[in-house]
């Protein structure tokens, strides 16, 4: 079972050219596919006269959510040069967007596969890479007075608190690290008036 994966923490940018051509490497943390949209919404609005916008994603830690996009560019000469630099990197909850704007000189499928493969690679080189637990999401509901309690037993197993609603019951999204997913969720379970979800 796998316990950790690896994301980056923050934008990475690089630049690549080629006989005229320019590449712009973007790497963006993503969570899901409403950011994955914001970003490339983002990149279009900033670079209006680009020719190309080509991207690839990998999201979750079972691996089983990508997309590489060649937006226009030769069937797999952008899209997958791109996802092929992220997996080789380990990555996941990572989208690279290559943004090219033509020089005039056509590159050949070759040309381009090295070009968005060479920009991708570039632009994770200087990402800051982090490790990341992989988690068990829950949502409890409680009464104020559990505050202590639950807050404490959360804090030990090092959870990652992602929502709290606080009005006539206290309602938290949580995540907990695999590691302390059964110790957490007993110690959870041992709260009087706590409901687990």
């Amino acid at each position: 079972m796998q316990l950790t994966y690896k994301t980056i923490s923050g934008t990475a940018y690089a630049e690549f050219k080629d006989r005229g051509s320019k590449f712009h490497g973007y790497a963006f943390p993503a969570r899901n596919a409403e950011e994955i949209k914001q970003h490339l919404q983002g990149l279009k609005k900033e670079h209006p006269k680009a020719v190309h916008h080509c991207y690839a994603y990998r999201l979750g830690t079972d691996g089983l959510q990508f997309r590489a996009n060649d937006d226009g560019e030769p069937s797999g000469s952008a899209g997958r040069p791109i996802l092929g630099q992220i997996d080789s990197a380990g990555l996941t909850d990572v989208l690279v967007v290559v943004v090219r704007y033509f020089g005039g000189t056509l590159l050949g499928v070759p040309g381009l596969i090295n070009a968005y493969k060479t920009a991708t690679a570039d632009c994770l080189a200087l990402a800051t890479v982090v490790e990341k637990n992989v988690e068990h999401r829950i949502s409890l509901e409680y009464d104020y007075s559990l505050m202590n309690e639950v807050m404490q037993a959360l804090k030990q197993s090092d959870a990652t608190i992602y929502r709290q609603d606080m009005q006539l019951f206290c309602i938290l999204e949580a995540g907990i690290p695999l590691s302390h997913k059964e110790a957490c969720l007993q110690k959870l379970g041992e709260i009087r008036g706590l409901e687990i979800r």
